[in-house]
């Protein structure tokens, strides 16, 4: 049966932390005039999150990555300026340098007050931002069989987009300490497969009834299609602290969908590879980033993850010209060149100690990084 091409429209959520401009530490209960305020300039682009002390923020369903950009650039310059009138700033990072969870309360909504509940420290832990990106395919099984095959692709999107390298003031020697924390949940890592959207609502549908959970937001896969909007919503990444890492790894999104999509209009399909095998290149993302390469599992081998990258351009080279977005995924390059914000956050680390700073006073410096990069992009 022939499939219609999707829009592949493109949304982006991105979550921050509020940072205290005097300590530099995370402000555990932010004031309740600046949550008014977001919702006002804001509105429905703005949500609280778990914690008090993060907020997120989502475009509107963008036909452009550069409507996208252009969206996430006043976002993040919006909380920027309201937050600064507060004594605070928001900082794109997965994990915060040294503040601390046990210092942190959740926000009072039912859906957080449940998950507080049920996953009790597990929960209390969860100090750490994401970016999800939304790729509108609206045929139910085409969004199945893009879940079933995108996986592969998941931890070079990881490597590109890491920004956690710390996690309560120890240098943890990740590039993606975050996937740690979120791993300890349930129903997270790479998706299950499924041969049919029917199969896939039959089993939520039997979890539900079996009260294991409410719905399929509870689903914390690196990928799932999602409860609310006819996408498939990609969540594996750290948040971007610069902007236009955060539109590169969003635009290769969308690409690798759209090339898997032709693939199954010319009745082709991308191999699907066990598990156990995509699980080693999650890894060696979340361990080294774009540093030492991942396992090629046609050559068997681990490869340079710049030839890696090369070889998804060709792949990629008439959905870029299709989106006009040639320059955006490109930037990749530029990524894998100057490292990513946990390349620089270490570095900025080590050289403050290098000059004479405390380990206390070098955490503090990365923070500076962090709020100055987040909305000028440095």
């Amino acid at each position: 049966m022939a499939v219609h091409e999707p829009t592949f429209s493109i949304g982006i959520e991105e979550e921050y932390l509020l940072v205290d401009l005097d300590t530099r530490d995370l402000v555990s209960e932010p004031p309740r005039a600046l949550i008014d305020e977001f919702e006002t300039n804001l509105g429905g682009r703005f949500s609280r999150e778990f914690l008090r002390t993060q907020l997120e923020v989502g475009t509107a369903v963008c036909n452009s990555i550069q409507d996208a950009r252009a969206e996430l650039a006043h976002l993040r310059g919006t909380v920027a300026e309201i937050a600064r009138g507060h004594g605070l700033a928001p900082i794109a990072a997965s994990t915060h340098p040294f503040a601390r969870w046990r210092a942190q309360k959740h926000t009072d909504k039912l859906r957080y007050r449940v998950l507080h509940q049920d996953m009790q420290v597990v929960a209390q832990r969860l100090l750490i931002c994401g970016m999800h990106v939304h790729v509108g395919i609206e045929e139910d099984d085409l969004r199945i069989d893009i879940l079933n095959q995108v996986s592969y692709f998941l931890p070079h999107l990881l490597a590109l987009s890491t920004s956690s390298p710390f996690w309560e003031g120890t240098e943890t020697g990740l590039k993606s300490y975050r996937l740690c924390v979120f791993d300890e949940l349930p129903r997270t890592g790479l998706p299950e497969r499924f041969e049919s959207y029917g199969e896939f609502r039959r089993t939520v549908d039997l979890m539900i009834s079996a009260k294991l959970l409410e719905d399929s937001t509870k689903l914390w896969w690196d990928v799932r299609p999602s409860a609310r909007f006819p996408t498939v919503e990609m969540r594996i990444t750290d948040v971007c602290t610069r902007l236009d890492d955060a539109v590169c790894c969003a635009a290769l999104y969308r690409c690798i969908c759209r090339m898997l999509y032709r693939l199954r209009r010319d009745n082709q399909r991308w191999r699907v590879y066990a598990p156990i095998l995509v699980n080693e290149n999650r890894w060696r993302a979340q361990r080294y980033g774009v540093d030492k390469g991942m396992v090629d599992f046609g050559q068997g081998e681990i490869v340079p993850f710049s030839d890696l990258t090369e070889e998804l351009f060709v792949l990629l080279d008439e959905d870029m010209e299709h989106f006009g977005c040639v320059a955006e995924v490109k930037h990749a390059k530029e990524i894998i060149k100057r490292g990513t914000s946990s390349h620089q956050q270490v570095e900025t680390y080590r050289k403050a100690q290098e000059c004479g700073s405390t380990h206390e006073e070098a955490l503090r410096e990365v923070v500076d990084w962090l709020i100055g990069a987040t909305v000028d992009g440095i």
